[in-house]
Order: C-alpha cells, then structure tokens, then sequence
C-alpha cells in the first residue's frame, strides 16, 4: 500500500516570519553596520562646516516634513499589522512611537514660519517650532526606550483580547497629546524658556539639546543590551545612531536655521524614518514572491495529491472488502452507512439490506444502551477499544465479538459518525473459558490438595510448591521456591530419588517411589511419591502421599495383631495349664487325706496346694489378658464401686499415698463385670503405689465421656458412642516414651525380680477389651501417669442433663488460635477439628516454635497448648512467657491427665482452662468460646 506522502511546500529561504521576532542573522548585522559606518563618514565630514549658512529655502521643510510624516505612518501601519497577530505590548508602543513622530512632524510643518504663513498657523509663537522639534525629537527615543525593556521573546508582555482597542487608544492617545502640546507651545508660548533669539540657540537650548541627545543615546544603548536581537532591533539601532546624527547636525554644532547643519540633520532625520520602513517593505515584498511560489506549488501539488488519494482511495476500498473482519460505518444517530463483505458473513446480512437501517439490527434488546454510550462517547472524540460485547445474527444466534469504534470524521473535521470493526471471538471465548475452567480446577486441585505437589526444574529446583506443604512438612513454599530438594531429602534416599527422575527424563512416566523428607522440627516423614517430566516446559512433576498416618494405623494394627496373637497364645497356655492344674487340685486333696497323719508329708502337700493356687490365680490373670475369662456383667454404679473401691485401697496402699476421690455427679451406669472392675482398680492402683516408693497423691475420677468419629479415627479399636471413664492417676515417676506400647505385654514390667509378674496392666487390658471398652494411657516421665478406663454406658436409660448440654449447637467463630501439641496425629486432629469451626488455625510442635510464631503474627487471639511437653519448657511455662509477650493473649490448656490431676500435680493454677483429652467436637467447641470470652 502506498504510504503517506511529506508535501514541501516552503522557500528556499524561509525567512517568512514578522521582523519583530525574526532573530537576526550575521548579514543583517553586517548590513546595519555598514550604514551606520556610511553615515558617520558622512557626519564627521560635514560637521566643521555645520554652521555655514546656505540659502533658505522653506519648501525643503515642508518636503522634508511630508515624506517623514508619510514614512512614519506607513512603518507604524506595518508595525500595527504585526501587532494584531503578536499583540505585543512593545511593538504596540514603538508603533505608537512612529505615530508620535508623524502627527509631531505635520504640526511642526504648519507651525514653521514662513511656510504656511509668516509667523507659522496655529497661533505660533516665535518659540513655538523650535519646542515641538525638541519634543518630537525627545519623544521618539522614550517610545524606542520603553520598547527595549518591553520587548519579550516568550510572549510573556502580550495584550489579550481583540486588538482594536488597543490600536484605537494608541490612536487617539497620540492625537490627544498632540493637541495638547500643540496648545502649550502655541497658547502658551509666553511661559516658555527662549531656545532661539535672532535666529541663534541659546544656552537654555544647549541644555534642552543635550537631554534629548542623551535620551537617544540611552535609548540606542538599552537596544544594544536587551538581546537576543530580532531584524527590528538591528535596523532600530541603525535609526537611533542617524537619530543621534540629525540631532547633533541640526541642534548641536549648527549655528542657526538653513545652513548646513540645519539641512544635512534634516536629511539624517528623513533616513533615520526610511530605515525600518525599507527593512519592512522588502520583508513585505520577499513574503509576497514567496507566498506567489508557495501557490504554485501547492496547485502542482494538489493535481498530484489528486491522483495519489484516488488510488489510496481505492486500494483502501480494496482492503475494506477484502478484510477478515467486520468493518461496519454508521452515522451519529447508529443509521447504518457501511457494510463490507466480512459484515455480510458475519452477521448474515448483505449491504443492500443493511445500509440505511438502524444499528439495532444486529444489537439484542439488552444491549441497546450500550450501543448508545458508544455513539455518544465518539461523538465527543473519544476512541473505543479491545470492546467485547454480544450481537444477532440474522438467524437469530447469538455471537461475540470484540469492538474497535473510532470516530469518523468529514473533510473539515467534523465528527459525523463511527467506524467499527468487528471481530468475531465466539470460538475463541470459548476456548479461553473452557482454558480458564482447566486452569481454575488445576489451582484449585493444587490448593486443596492434601497431597504434597512439587514441580522442579531439571536440576531439582523447586519452582511450585502446594501449601499442604505447612500441614505435612510444617514448612511455607516460600521455604522451598528456589531451593534444591537436595536441602530436604533424606541422603540414604537422595540417590534413588535422582535415578527416580533420570528415568522419568529417559521417558518411564508416573513412577512411583517412597522418600523421606524433613520436617521443619528435624523429624522424618516418609512419603510415597508419583513422578513425571514434561519434556516441553521442561519439568519434574510429583505428587507425594504423606504416609504417617497409614504408617501409624499400620503400626496400630500390628499392636493389635500382636496382642491378639498374644492373648491365643496365652488364652491357649492358660488353658491347657488350667486342664494341669485341675488334675493337680482334684488329687491334692486325695493326697491330703493319705498324709494326714505323717506331718512331714502334710506339709508338703500344703505347699503343693498353695502353688496350685497361685497357678490358678495366674490363670485367671492370663484367661483376663486373653478375653477369655468367664465374666458377669451387670448394670452398676461406678461412682459407689469406685467409693468402695477407695475403702479398700487404704490399708493397702499405705499412709503415705493419699487417696483423692473426683466423681461425677449423675454419672451413667456401666454394664460391667463389678469383680472384674474392682480388680482392675487394685491392680491400677497398686502399679500406681510401685511409682510412688516416698509416697504422694493417688486421684480417683470418674466422667461422662463421648469418643466421637475423630478419635475412633485415631484408635481403630474404639467405636464412636458415650462411654463412663474410670481415671486412676498419680503423682509417680511415670513411664518413659519408649516403653508405653509395652506396658500392656503379659510377663513385661519394669519392677525389679520377684515383685512383680507383669500381668497386672495386661489383666486390666483384657477386661476392659473383652468388655467392649477402651483403655489410654497418657504418661510423661518425672510428671506421674494417669490410665482411663473408658466403659460402654449401659443402655436403656434417659438422656442425662450432661448429655442435653453436650448436644446443644455447636458454636465456632471467626478468631485465630495457635494449637500446640507435641504428637503429630493429635495435632493434626485438633488443627482440622478447628477449622471446622470456622477458626483460623496456626499449629506449632513445641514452645519454641509456638514463640516465633507468637512474635511474627499479632492478629493471634488464644494459645491452645498441651501441658506436658519435651524440651525445656512446658505448656505453663510457655503460657506465661506469651503472656509476658503478649499480655492480651489468652490461654486454653490441654493434657491427657484429667483436670483434677493436672491441678493436684501444681502444674495448673486453680481457675485456669483446661481440656482434658479425649474430647469430641462440642467440648472443644464450648472451652475455645469459653476461652475467647473470659
């Protein structure tokens, strides 16, 4: 397509701007200068013999007056025309200058004498001609003077408004003036100084002379220094020095009228007006035979530009039909004035049944309004683009689109309608909506996905991190961007995760692979991985499944089958040992009586029927741990066989352990073996005793417990319901970490040789098995131990005010809890029962960690803690560091001892919050509100 064409249409020598703000050139200076070197030749010659007196002739005067006059009133006009387009105050003032000049001139010439009349018309006086001479000639340097220090390159002195005024006062000032000192030098001659007396100067003359002189001078000085210099100025001071000239000539050296100096200033004078008047008709001319050029060649032009727009015009026709896109043209009032070949596909309309119809033809009703903000934001010049929005079909479907809307113009500028070019996007909107979709899902899975998500370079760096990366690492992706996965992984599976990915990279997709990463708090987790590499963005994806808790159920379960398959054998032992010992008791007695009369032997068969007893009572033992003991359940009263429990334990235990009963009022019914219990409490109760050799507190409780779906998730053996919970708790040596999986093995103890069997614990789990119950132990070494019995509530009885409480709605918010808790499973249990209540939920392992996050987040509203918990500060003692930090924090505590317990040990002041594990949902629920408002 041709391009757009640069016309050139100035002179050769562009010089066609106004003189007064031309900058002058080095020849206008060289010129100038040459005049003025002329005229001071001329000067110098003729001033030894200004004062020779030639013949008068009064006709040079009224010559001379009338061309000056006629030259300064043609400058002035000139300059006025300057000033109409410039409007400045300077070239407003030297225009009123000249002006001055040329009314002064006239009058002086009719108050000459001898010219018009003897004594000069008017009324003038002897006086009269030679006063205006020096006024006129003092009053043309003050106008030159004023320009000077007006005169502004920037326009900074311009007059605003309609020029007219201005020239019409500049007019009738001059004329105004010039009354007046026409009436002061004719009416009031008298009162005048003499200047002339018979035709010579006087001193008083002298004097008046040389202050005009000196005017000049400054006025030609002050054009000197007020650069830069514009053409006007140049030629301004070439009239100043020939100004200079006339005054010295004829007011100075001269000797009196009509000799030679009187003529030659005279001649100086009518220069000193042609010099700006010459500058400015040559100006004129040269502008004319330029402006005479210029038209020529625009009208070769014009023809040329003629052809060269019509075949734009209709290679632009070409390209508007043959364009992909819809470009439609249509008035202001959305009548439709253009339609091309795309607009006829795209809408299904040919131009014939287009044009002329209103734009609404392919607008839906719904989108009216806005096709007539579009009409009325191009109608005042605003461009429309990248607009998407819906039109009709002529079958009636529907289709989008993306708008260009521009204002279309006529010849002389004037908006007179749009131009919009429509492209059709249905298909692609589409797509970038199902992409969008894709997306969307994809960010979403990454979200919320409890799997571990990372995408690496191929050097493994990470580049994407999930966030379920703080649930299963306790790390931020922020952590990891940017790192190696060399910082996380387990070396003994570091290089067998990068034969993992060389294999991905060889093309072996989705592998799969188990490697152990680090958690922030330095423990190891284990994590099975799937893995690919994309070979066009050049990237390692991997999804990795936290195996923890299946390692842990893996590991329940073993328990389980271990004690299951302990309880057989030992089930088995018992019984066959019972068949022997029935034999041995059934003979025992036969033998007794064969011996009754030997002593001797009497007495070895008494201790014979002892040992049979004890082997039977270690059956019995053996039979409990094995679920295999004949039991009678009943409905009972924990809280009375708990009471008469503790009556019992007194004389055993000794003065020194003190016996401390918590019982629930209204506690439920238990359908238990109440032998069975009572054993299991004495049994407790003596493990209890063994722990504490110099003595201390041994707690009693029982409570109305419900084990809900979250922890029978955490303890495959429980099964979610109400249970009664038997607690026997002490202030003992407790149980050290590593041996609590063990303490319910048969034949295991940590007691010294010959005081004890080991199947104290055992029996007692049994029972509690065999009765369809749970049992936890929650101990910590150096803090005492606490076993809850968790019995199943006998059936059959009315829901208890405890139970109407525990049903109540449950009531979360909106506030943010910090959960800290040493066991992984427990923690991450709290954490997604918190949520669950709408809590915002920060979880940290320790107290150390719970401190950093304490000091990094101040929008934390409660501190939810365990309070037994390793390392070198517990829960109390983190407690009340936060507070120290914190004071506005508040503190819920938690512990797998009951409360009774935990205050009795001193570890909890009274009246602080405490929740004690196992809870459910609604309990949890009502301490953390309790917390939040206390």
């Amino acid at each position: 397509m041709p391009t757009q064409r640069e016309v050139n249409v100035h002179a050769k020598n562009d010089r066609s701007t106004f003189l007064s703000t031309l900058p002058a050139v080095q020849s206008d200076r060289t010129a100038a200068l040459a005049i003025v070197g002329i005229s001071a030749i001329l000067f110098a010659l003729a001033v030894p013999f200004a004062g020779t007196p030639l013949v008068q002739v009064p006709a040079f005067v009224a010559s001379y007056q009338s061309a000056l006059a006629v030259s300064d009133i043609i400058t002035a006009v000139l300059l006025l025309s300057q000033f109409t387009v410039l409007r400045s105050r300077g070239l407003l003032l030297l225009s009123t200058g000249y002006l001055f000049t040329a009314a002064a001139a006239v009058t002086h010439a009719l108050t000459f004498p001898g010219l018009f009349a003897p004594a000069g018309l008017l009324g003038a006086g002897t006086q009269t001609t030679v006063w205006l001479y020096m006024i006129w000639h003092g009053g043309f340097p003050l106008f030159v003077l004023t320009y000077g220090w007006l005169k502004d390159g920037n326009g900074s002195n311009s007059i605003a408004g309609p020029a007219k005024r201005p020239i019409m006062l500049a007019v009738l000032g001059v004329v105004a003036a010039m009354i007046v000192i026409a009436w002061i030098v004719t009416a009031q001659h008298d009162l005048l100084p003499v200047l002339l007396r018979d035709g010579r100067y006087t001193v008083t003359m002298i004097g008046v002379v040389s202050f005009v002189w000196s005017l000049s001078f400054a006025a030609l000085v002050t054009l000197w220094f007020r650069k830069p210099h514009t053409v006007i100025d140049v030629w301004l001071m070439v009239t100043m020095c020939a100004w200079l000239f006339d005054i010295a000539l004829s007011a100075i050296v001269n000797i009196a009228r009509y000799d030679l100096g009187f003529y030659a200033g005279r001649l100086y004078g009518l220069l000193a007006s042609s010099f700006v008047l010459a500058v400015l008709l040559i100006e004129n001319v040269r502008l004319q035979a330029n402006t005479v050029g210029l038209v020529g060649r625009l009208r070769e032009q014009s023809a040329s530009d003629r052809d060269y727009y019509s075949k734009r015009l209709a290679l632009y026709g070409a390209v508007v039909e043959s364009s992909n896109d819809a470009i439609i043209t249509e008035s202001l009032d959305g009548v439709i004035t253009g339609w091309n070949r795309a607009a006829e596909r795209l809408f299904g309309y040919s131009a014939t049944e287009a044009i002329g119809q209103s734009i609404y033809l392919v607008v839906p009703q719904d989108r009216r309004a806005e096709v007539r903000g579009i009409l009325n934001r191009i109608s005042i010049n605003e461009a429309i683009a990248q607009h998407e929005t819906v039109r009709t079909r002529k079958d009636g479907r529907q289709i989008d689109v993306v708008l260009n809307v521009s204002p279309l113009r006529s010849d002389s500028g004037e908006i007179i309608g749009a131009s919009k070019i429509a492209h059709d996007i249905t298909e692609e909107k589409q797509s970038r909506e199902k992409l969008r979709r894709e997306i969307e899902e994809r960010e979403r899975i990454f979200e919320t996905s409890r799997d571990l998500i990372l995408v690496t370079d191929g050097f493994g760096n990470f580049i994407q991190v999930s966030p379920s990366v703080k649930d299963i690492l306790g790390l931020s992706p922020e952590d990891m961007i940017g790192h190696s996965a060399t910082d996380f992984i387990h070396p003994d599976d570091l290089e067998n995760t990068r034969n993992e990915m060389r294999a991905a990279r060889r093309g072996q997709t989705k592998r799969s692979f188990e490697a152990r990463y680090y958690h922030f708090d330095g423990h190891e987790v284990s994590l099975n991985w799937m893995g690919t590499w994309s070979e066009p963005v050049k990237r390692h994806f991997f999804i990795g499944r936290d195996l923890t808790e299946k390692q842990a159920a893996e590991a329940q379960f073993r328990q389980a089958q271990k004690m299951d398959s302990i309880g057989q054998l030992t089930g088995g032992v018992a019984h066959d040992f019972n068949n022997v010992l029935t034999v041995i008791t059934g003979t025992i007695g036969i033998l007794a009586d064969a011996v009754a009369d030997r002593p001797e032997l009497a007495a070895i068969t008494k201790l014979i029927d002892d040992a049979a007893e004890r082997g039977a009572q270690l059956t019995k033992h053996l039979l409990a741990f094995a679920r295999k003991q004949p039991l009678q359940p009943r409905e009972i009263d924990v809280n009375a066989l708990a009471l008469e429990a503790a009556k019992l334990l007194h004389p055993t235990l000794g003065e020194q352990i003190s016996i401390l009963p918590q019982l629930t009022e209204d506690a439920w019914p238990a359908l238990v073996d109440p032998g069975q219990l009572s054993t299991a409490i004495l049994n407790l109760a003596l493990n209890a005793r063994d722990a504490m050799p110099d003595g201390g507190t041994l707690v009693l409780e029982t409570r109305n417990i419900f084990l809900d779906d979250g922890y029978a998730s955490m303890n495959p053996d429980v099964v979610a319901g109400n249970y009664v919970m038997i607690a026997v708790s002490d202030t003992g040596s407790g149980i050290p970490a590593a041996l609590i999986d063990r303490v319910f093995d048969p034949f295991f103890t940590t007691k010294e040789v010959g005081k004890g069997t080991g199947l104290g614990l055992s029996m007692v789990f049994g029972f509690v098995k065999q009765s369809g119950g749970h049992i936890k132990i929650y101990s910590e070494e150096g803090h005492g131990t606490s076993v809850k019995i968790y019995l199943p509530r006998s059936t059959g009885v009315q829901e208890t005010e405890y139970e109407a409480l525990q049903n109540v709605p449950i009531a979360g918010g909106d506030e943010k809890i910090l959960i800290v808790e040493d066991d992984a499973l427990v923690r991450q249990y709290v954490v997604t029962q918190v949520k669950s209540l709408g809590y915002a939920a920060l979880e940290a392992a320790n107290a150390a960690e719970a401190l950093v996050i304490i000091d990094a987040d101040k929008d934390i509203d409660l501190l939810f803690t365990d309070v037994i918990m390793p390392g070198n500060m517990n829960g109390r003692q983190l407690a009340d560091e936060a507070a120290r930090r914190r004071p506005e924090l508040k503190t819920l505590f938690t512990s797998g001892y009951t409360e009774n317990a935990i205050v009795h040990h001193g570890r909890l002041d009274s009246g602080v919050l405490l929740l004690a594990k196992p809870y459910r949902k609604s309990e949890l629920a009502r301490m953390l509100r309790m917390a939040l408002v206390s």
